[in-house]
């Protein structure tokens, strides 16, 4: 399975493939709802690091994360750089502070049964 593109809730590679059949859809439900946790435990784990009223510079990260089936956050990694060390070093910050996750979905699982992902990583919005 190839890694999963994730841009805010959306799973890109759902996009591509069809969902009409019920199982299919829960699945689909499932799987965005464990993505949509990801993505906003990485925003809050940025914005809890952030003082509040400080200016911090702006821009996108894509991390690509290997997490476990059981939710523990196997490896973190700067997929394609913002340009800014500061901003990559935040964003992989921010992606390992999220914790124990619960299980991914086993749609999320690739052959080796952990949950291969990038991540864009959006910063100071």
């Amino acid at each position: 399975m190839p890694r999963a593109l994730i841009h805010g809730s959306v799973v890109l590679a759902l996009l591509l493939g069809t969902w009409n059949a019920p199982a299919q859809a829960g699945s689909e439900r499932a799987m965005r709802r464990w993505l949509s946790d990801l993505v906003t435990r990485i925003d809050a784990g940025d914005r809890a690091a952030r003082p509040s009223g400080s200016a911090r510079p702006t821009g996108t990260v894509v991390v690509h994360v290997r997490i476990t089936p059981d939710g523990a956050v196997q490896q973190v990694e700067v997929e394609r750089s913002s340009g800014s060390p500061d901003l990559d070093r935040r964003a992989l910050r921010a992606v390992q502070g999220v914790g124990r996750l619960p299980a991914p979905p086993s749609a999320l699982l690739d052959l080796s049964g952990v949950a291969d992902l990038s991540i864009p990583v959006e910063l100071g919005r």
